[in-house]
C-alpha cells in the first residue's frame, strides 16, 4: 500500500456501510399512509403479530418479533416452511400477519398467507417489489426495495435485510408510542436483564413491615440501639402517630450522642434523632436512590408516602445486589 491509500478491506467496509445507510435513509421518503395503516392494524390487534419469512428474511423476522414483544406488542416468529407443516396452528383468529420477503414471491410465504386469509387475518407485507404477488396479496404493503445489494457480487442479502430490519424497528417504535408503553412497562418485561435492573423501583427493593427498624420519640436509647442492631440497616426511624416520620437515628447520631452525654443510654430517641432526614418515594427508580446515597455519602434512605408515613427503608447493599452499577 502506498502512503495515503486506503486498505481494500476498509474501502469495502465503507462502501457497504454507505450503501446500507443510503437504503435506510431512502425509506424515510416512503413513509406515509401505508405505514400509518400498518400501525393502525397492529394497534387494533387483540392477539399477536405473527412475523413470517424464510431464509435471511426469516432471520430478520426473528429480530423484529423480539423487538415487538419487548416493547408491548406481543409477537412470534412463524417460520414460513414450518408453518405449512403444522405450525399454522399457532395462528389465532385475533392475530395479524407481518410477512417479509425481498422478492415478494417466496412460495412458502404466499402459501401461508392463503391460510391467513382463510382465517380472516389482516396481512402487512414488506417486500422489495411493489408489483410482486406479496404486495398485491397484502392488506398493507410497505416498500423496502433497494437500489442494489452491498455485496460485491450483488447476491448476498445485505442492503435489503438492513432496510427491512430498520423499517421493522420503526414500526415497533411507532406502536410503542401509540400504545403509551412506558419505562415501567419495559421494566416488567425485562426483569432479569441489565435494562430491567436499571428500571427497578424502590418499592421492589426496600425493607418493609417488621423489617423496618422503628422506635418512638420516648424510646430509651438502649432499646433504640437494640432495634438498630437487630435490623442491621445502620439506622432506625423515629415515628409518631400513624407511622409519620419524625426523625432518624443513624450510626453518626450515636457517635455524637456518646460525645455529648455522660449517660447516653438514659436519653430518648427524640433527643438524639436527626430531624428532617433524607427520604425517597417508593415509586422512584432504584438508580435515583443509589445516586442520592452516593451524593450524600449515606447508606440508607427512608421511604415515605405523600403523607410522610414510613413505608420502608432501602439500603445501599440492596442496590449493590441488583448490580445497578
Amino acid at each position: 500500500m502506498t502512503e495515503g491509500s486506503v486498505h481494500p478491506s476498509l474501502a469495502t467496509a465503507a462502501r457497504v456501510l454507505e450503501a446500507e445507510a443510503d437504503a435506510i435513509r431512502a425509506l424515510v421518503g416512503r413513509l406515509g399512509a401505508p405505514f400509518l395503516r400498518a400501525v393502525d392494524l397492529a394497534v387494533a390487534c387483540s392477539g399477536k403479530i405473527a412475523v413470517t419469512g424464510l431464509g435471511k428474511s426469516g432471520i430478520i423476522c426473528k429480530k423484529i418479533a423480539a423487538t415487538l414483544s419487548s416493547t408491548g406488542s406481543p409477537a412470534i416468529f412463524l417460520h414460513a416452511a414450518d408453518a405449512l407443516h403444522g405450525d399454522c396452528g399457532l395462528l389465532g383468529k385475533d392475530d395479524v400477519i407481518l410477512a417479509i420477503s425481498k422478492s415478494g414471491e417466496t412460495e412458502e410465504v404466499l402459501q401461508l398467507l392463503n391460510v391467513g386469509k382463510r382465517l380472516g387475518l389482516p396481512v402487512i407485507a414488506m417486500a422489495g417489489d411493489p408489483g410482486s404477488s406479496l404486495a398485491q396479496f397484502a392488506d398493507v404493503f410497505l416498500d423496502v426495495s433497494v437500489a442494489e445489494e452491498a455485496c460485491p457480487l450483488g447476491l448476498a442479502p445485505t442492503t435489503s435485510t438492513a432496510a427491512a430490519l430498520a423499517l421493522g424497528d420503526a414500526l415497533a417504535m411507532a406502536l410503542m408510542e401509540k400504545k403509551g408503553f412506558e419505562t415501567s412497562d419495559f421494566a416488567s418485561l425485562h426483569p432479569a436483564g441489565s435494562l430491567g435492573k436499571k428500571l427497578l423501583r424502590v418499592r421492589e427493593l426496600m425493607h418493609t413491615g417488621d423489617a423496618i427498624p422503628r422506635v418512638q420519640e420516648s424510646t430509651h436509647m438502649d432499646d433504640a440501639i437494640y432495634e438498630m442492631t437487630s435490623k442491621s440497616l445502620g439506622l432506625t426511624v423515629v415515628t409518631g402517630a400513624g407511622g409519620v416520620l419524625l426523625g432518624v437515628i443513624s450510626d453518626g447520631d450515636l457517635r455524637r450522642m456518646l460525645q455529648k452525654s455522660a449517660d447516653p443510654l438514659k436519653m430518648t430517641a427524640g433527643e438524639v434523632m436527626s430531624r428532617n432526614p433524607k427520604t425517597i418515594s417508593e415509586d422512584e427508580l432504584a438508580t435515583v436512590a443509589l445516586a442520592k446515597m452516593e451524593e450524600m455519602k449515606i447508606t440508607s434512605l427512608v421511604v415515605v408516602n405523600a403523607a410522610r408515613v414510613v413505608t420502608g427503608v432501602v439500603h445501599v447493599h440492596d442496590l449493590w445486589r441488583t448490580e445497578l452499577f
